[in-house]
């Protein structure tokens, strides 16, 4: 008799030789129907592509798989690993790969500040959420399972979350105030409450063989933009679950060569297809490294950051958007768990430049950032090269937790700029470069009516030449 596990490999092959069979028709010879393809390929891909990289890097080289990494300060000046770091919360990061089994995971209660426990699946969708406003803020503890797991929930398990791929990327904010003593501690306090076995641990069973560590490809960047992306692309298909409505998309670009665990040559192609291939890859790049307002509008020298993460019903059939989103930033937040806006100009459309001027950003009492219990907002600083900004105060970024002074009624002014506006405005003051710099915004739990419409801040003005 089959036991489960082997009704899940048998299902697993059965899926895979569909596809590999409708996928077996020749390469097309159509040149124009090539280079489309292979345009509308890419752009699926791209995500999947950026995702691989970073776990490569993260995860598969230095072997860090079902094990937490925790950050324990808050990110600075000196942070150089990726632009416009946030400098809001402390980080715990959580690589997981499932083929083997599922892992269950326990998270403590958070119940004075804002936690989210965020999974991102092979696609880059939002797949699942725990923490302040998708569970409360109680303790939890739940299984995560990659697509091909049939068990039922375990008894003393809150959730499961069932992943479409076998790799998945868990993110861990949790809020820290440096203005208050002792609240780094705290927080590297609930760091130490995660936990994470594998199911037959928790279920004191005898685990299942482990998975193979050697099946990963090498990633090579100039590999990934060119025509020998399809390599990788098969390799990823391979590693996940077709989603239904994308069956027939999948099937449309096997006239390229592609398909989960197709083997691929790239000298078997046709004369002139490798040249159409590469023709839509750049067509696809250009796209996804251009795409105007469909990730945002601009407001008041904001840029209003739309839908542009989100859960696979949120972002289905949104190619592009997804895209442009992981060119932009990956594994940025669905837009009810936080809501960035960026200043890159201001009021009047010019680049901000600390030695040239001052500016201040002025809200009146209703127009400051609306979020809801628990949430909170800031904005932070950035120079030309996107890096956090040193400065005589180490105050990198500045909002509702920060001790400002507001007058009376309810109005705020911020300042912005490079030298100190004098000791008594100095609560108020974001410090600026001597030079380019922008700003982005962050509204962590935005109440829906900064949703709907989106919330557009105040203009940031200038107030005068800098000393």
């Amino acid at each position: 008799m089959l036991c489960r596990k082997h009704i899940a490999l048998l299902i697993i092959t059965l899926s895979f030789l569909s596809l590999l069979l409708s996928s077996e028709n020749e390469f097309t010879t159509d040149c124009d129907e090539a280079r489309e393809i292979a345009k509308q390929a890419y752009i699926f891909a791209y995500p999947m592509l950026e995702d691989f990289k970073t776990m490569t890097i993260q995860a598969i080289g230095p072997g860090l798989f079902n094990k937490f990494y925790n950050s324990r300060k808050l990110r600075g000046p000196d942070y150089k690993e990726v632009v416009r770091p946030n400098n809001d919360n402390i980080y715990s990061a959580l690589w997981l790969d499932l083929r083997s089994e599922p892992v269950v995971v326990s998270v403590p209660a958070v119940e004075d500040r804002y936690y989210s426990f965020q999974m991102i699946d092979m696609y880059t969708h939002n797949f699942a959420y725990v923490g302040t406003r998708a569970t409360g803020t109680g303790a939890r503890t739940f299984v995560i399972s990659g697509p091909f797991w049939q068990g039922s929930t375990p008894t003393g398990v809150d959730d499961v979350f069932r992943s479409e791929g076998n790799f998945v990327l868990c993110l861990v904010r949790i809020a820290v105030d440096m203005e208050v003593e002792g609240d780094l501690d705290k927080v590297l306090e609930i760091q130490k409450g995660h936990e994470i076995q594998p199911l037959s641990s928790f279920l004191g069973e005898e685990a299942p063989p482990p998975a193979d560590p050697t099946i990963f490809p090498t990633y090579d960047r100039t590999k990934a933009e060119s025509v020998e992306f399809v390599s990788y692309f098969n390799f990823l298909l391979g590693q996940l679950e077709v989603h239904p409505s994308e069956k027939e998309l999948i099937e449309q670009f096997g006239k390229i060569g592609i398909g989960p665990n197709l083997p691929y040559d790239v000298n078997s192609m046709p004369p002139g297809i490798r040249e159409a291939v590469e023709e839509g890859i750049k067509e696809a790049l250009e796209t996804i490294r251009n795409p105007g307002e469909m990730v945002g509008i601009s407001k008041n020298g904001w840029n209003l950051t739309k839908r542009i993460f989100g859960s696979r019903e949120e972002m289905q059939g949104k190619y592009e958007v997804r895209a442009a989103a992981a060119y932009l930033g990956l594994y940025g937040n669905s837009l009810e768990e936080a809501y960035c806006p960026n200043g890159l100009v201001d009021g009047d459309g010019d680049v901000y430049d600390g030695s040239k001027f001052k500016y201040v950003l002025s809200f009146d009492s209703d127009e400051l950032p609306p979020v809801e219990p628990k949430g909170f907002w800031s904005i932070t600083m950035y120079d030309e090269s996107q890096f956090l900004v040193a400065n005589e105060i180490n105050r990198y970024s500045i909002g509702d937790r920060t001790n400002m002074k507001y007058g009376e009624d309810g109005s705020l002014v911020i300042y912005i700029q490079h030298e100190s506006p004098g000791a008594d405005k100095e609560s108020n003051w974001l410090p600026a470069p001597d030079g380019i710099f922008s700003i982005s915004m962050r509204i962590y739990l935005p109440s829906e009516v900064a949703l709907n419409p989106l919330y557009c801040p105040p203009p940031v003005v200038k107030s005068g030449m800098a000393n």
